[in-house]
């Protein structure tokens, strides 16, 4: 299934009042803004949409703008223009939350969302990649649970690899889990958390009154730790 084409009414009004639809996300009958000053979607700016499209809400969250920052760090380099993106809609909760994220990218480098259950969905589509709602708690976790079991590092978002000529791509991966908790309980939504209890969980929450980044840190370490392990193992087979 496609996603449902925004009404060209919306972003032609947007863009005649002077706001830079690359950086709001339409999804039904609502804008959320993901960067306040390079969309220059000002109070005046907002009476005027209003006044024109009354049933429109508009969401103008600090927190949601700083999860848009973080994920388009990673889709800045994931993301070719003109791709089709496969999202799975079996998860309504992580299907909302990548739709509005992703949105904009549809005018930013004009590729389309499409969704589906299964691989097979995904193939029929014409896809070219796969976005997982993979978020920095999750990967966090993962690593630090392979750490404890003695298990070898693996980093699940390193997995770019196609897989039916399919590639993968993280757009939550720098984004707390807590930031999307707050966003979505101030849209009134409930966030589907699929954290369970584990010692993984409770060692990032004890280091996190100590070092505010533990997250990020661990998963930076832990980039470089892999990466370190591949080129030695490319050495190795070179020799």
């Amino acid at each position: 299934m496609n996603q449902e084409p925004v009404n060209k009414n919306i972003t032609e009004f947007l863009q005649n009042i002077g706001v830079d639809t690359r950086f709001v996300s339409i999804v039904g009958s609502h804008v959320y803004i993901n960067n306040q000053r390079f969309s220059r979607f000002s109070g005046r700016r907002k009476e005027t949409f209003i006044r024109k499209f009354p049933s429109f809400d508009i969401s103008r969250s600090k927190v949601f703008q700083k999860i848009c920052t973080r994920a388009s760090r990673v889709l800045a380099n994931s993301l070719k223009p003109g791709e089709i993106i496969f999202i799975r809609s079996n998860d309504k909760c992580a299907r909302f939350i990548l739709d509005v994220i992703m949105e904009p990218y549809t005018r930013k480098y004009g590729i389309k969302l499409v969704y589906g259950n299964l691989m097979e969905d995904a193939m029929e589509s014409g896809a070219n990649s796969i976005a997982i709602p993979v978020t920095l708690d999750d990967e966090v976790e993962g690593i630090l649970e392979k750490i404890i079991n003695g298990d070898k590092i693996q980093v699940l978002s390193l997995n770019n690899s196609k897989e039916n000529n399919l590639k993968f791509i993280y757009p939550l991966l720098n984004v707390p889990r807590s930031w999307l908790v707050l966003w979505l309980e101030k849209l009134g939504y409930e966030y589907k958390n699929m954290a369970h209890e584990s010692i993984a969980v409770e060692i990032i929450e004890f280091f996190e009154d100590f070092i505010p980044d533990v997250r990020e840190n661990i998963l930076k370490s832990s980039l470089y730790v892999t990466s370190e392990c591949v080129y030695e193992d490319n050495k190795q087979k070179k020799l």
